[in-house]
């Protein structure tokens, strides 16, 4: 039997191998279809029942050609469905119109965000200022549909069951001819006795407008638009994620210039011309939401601490002050013409550190707090949790405890104390995004489940890991049939 990584026994202090990290990065060959998933390790609980859905870059190469950066790869959705102690694999590429044209020509017809050019050389690169919808980032469930979503354009709706492409969506005629709509949406788990999918699209430019948009997720509603507002604020935005509470829609406008030239002149990706201006100040833009206490009054504009953010963790309120915990690098990291993502100095980089912010609204003053310094991505709270304060994260983390690394482990920590558990599979694993899963029967806040996909570099194969949430105790390990690439977003629906 193949050895598998064991993170009881791995050595936490051996340094990674770059290549166990850069080998995931391959083409997924093959589609599968309820395919039932190996046990190697351990048991599935019973009572983990649903299906983890997840989103991620899939076809990074075309016949000796690379994309510069793998978040220019085009979709690829997983399904792994869990019933009563069973769970099968099904996985297919999301069939954009530009996929469908690259697949036929083999070779690529289209430039990349982040840096990718179609082949032939820079004049077929020049003013081609077509974005290719890749739909590779996030997948979620609104309604009867499940919605593959790019943050620069309209969302592609897939079959929940068989992952098969339905076409481009307009959510039921709430979104125009491939509008932006984001790739990470915030749910809503009733604040207002309502559950909301709240979500939003941005126009940017010298000056940028937010479309706050808020869609009903249960019930015979469901996936129809309720609510939205426009704002316009001043400077360029390029904006990621966002935080809610009950009242409020959080934004972070990063200090950050955009010059079209490079683009313009098929140098670089639009990405690639983004730039960290230190001369200036990030802003907290904070909307209100229309079923909250402040309805139809102005957003407010709070001067917001150093640094850019891809994502927030979670934000609550208390009184007249809001707190934001975010994920703050020191710069905005990226990846330069001449460089190859699959050898990457992760020394060169900033590491994201965890970060909590009070805004009090009566002084428009902020107060910043380090919640951990070890670099980490992807956290995330109690889905029950989001909106309000929460005790407990779990987050991807590097192995090392200062300083960027790939990563490597997943965390749980105690945001009121600092403790934490941590689960490894350094040196030779490689951890994705984690998904906590509530348990349906408790009202505790760490019961219930981690899922996590991870890259076992020794074996060249990935495997889907359950944790305990509470203890980050090993549940199972099952192999996936397929290769996945460094990934993206997922979500839950549980069978119920």
């Amino acid at each position: 039997m193949n050895p598998v990584i064991d993170a009881d026994k791995t050595k936490l202090t051996a340094r990674f191998d770059q290549e166990d990290w850069s080998s995931a990065y391959c083409n997924v060959e093959k589609e599968h279809r309820q395919t039932t998933l190996e046990l190697i390790k351990g048991e599935i609980p019973k009572d983990l029942n649903g299906t983890f859905y997840r989103n991620g870059p899939g076809r990074l190469e075309r016949k000796g050609e690379w994309v510069h950066h793998p978040f220019d790869g085009d979709g690829m959705v997983s399904s792994i469905q869990f019933t009563n102690g069973v769970a099968t694999f099904s996985n297919r590429f999301v069939r954009t119109k530009e996929w469908e044209e690259e697949e036929k020509a083999g070779k690529f017809l289209y430039r990349g965000v982040f840096g990718s050019k179609k082949s032939g050389l820079l004049l077929a690169n020049a003013f081609d200022l077509r974005l290719k919808n890749i739909a590779n980032t996030n997948v979620i469930r609104l309604g009867e549909e499940l919605l593959a979503l790019w943050e620069a354009g309209s969302p592609h709706s897939l079959d929940p069951a068989t992952l098969e492409t339905n076409g481009l969506s307009n959510l039921k005629g709430a979104l125009s001819a491939n509008e932006a709509f984001s790739a990470h949406p915030r749910f809503d788990p009733g604040h207002n006795n309502d559950s909301r999918m709240v979500t939003f699209g941005v126009k940017t430019g010298p000056k940028s407008t937010i479309r706050l948009m808020e869609f009903a997720t249960k019930g015979a509603n469901a996936g129809c638009l309720m609510t939205e507002r426009k704002d316009t604020f001043n400077g360029f935005a390029f904006l990621h994620d966002f935080s809610i509470t009950p009242n409020w829609a959080i934004f972070l406008q990063n200090a950050i210039d955009f010059n079209p030239l490079p683009f313009l002149l098929g140098q670089k990706g639009a990405a690639q011309c983004l730039k960290s201006n230190f001369n200036r100040k990030s802003k907290f833009w904070l909307i209100p939401r229309d079923h909250g206490a402040f309805s139809k009054t102005k957003p407010q504009i709070i001067d917001a601490p150093d640094g850019f953010v891809f994502h927030h963790l979670n934000a609550w309120e208390e009184n007249h002050e809001i707190f934001v915990e975010s994920i703050f690098y020191d710069d905005f990291p990226s990846i330069g013409p001449n460089q190859d993502f699959k050898r990457i100095d992760f020394n060169q980089l900033p590491e994201g550190i965890l970060k909590r912010c009070k805004i009090n609204l009566l002084t428009n003053s902020i107060e910043e707090k380090t919640l951990s310094n070890q670099c980490c991505e992807f956290a995330m709270v109690n889905p029950r949790k989001v909106g309000l304060q929460a005790r407990y994260s779990w987050m991807a983390t590097a192995e090392k405890k200062t300083g960027n690394g790939p990563l490597q482990a997943i965390k749980k920590l105690d945001l009121v104390n600092g403790e934490s558990h941590t689960w490894s599979i350094a040196p030779r694993g490689f951890v994705s995004e984690p998904l906590m899963i509530p348990k349906s029967s408790s009202k505790e806040e760490d019961h219930g489940w981690i899922l996590v996909l991870i890259w076992n570099g020794a074996l060249k194969k990935t495997e889907l890991v359950v944790l305990n949430a509470k203890d980050l105790s090993h549940q199972a390990t099952l192999e996936i049939p397929i290769k996945i690439p460094h990934g993206l977003h997922g979500s839950w629906v549980d069978s119920n």
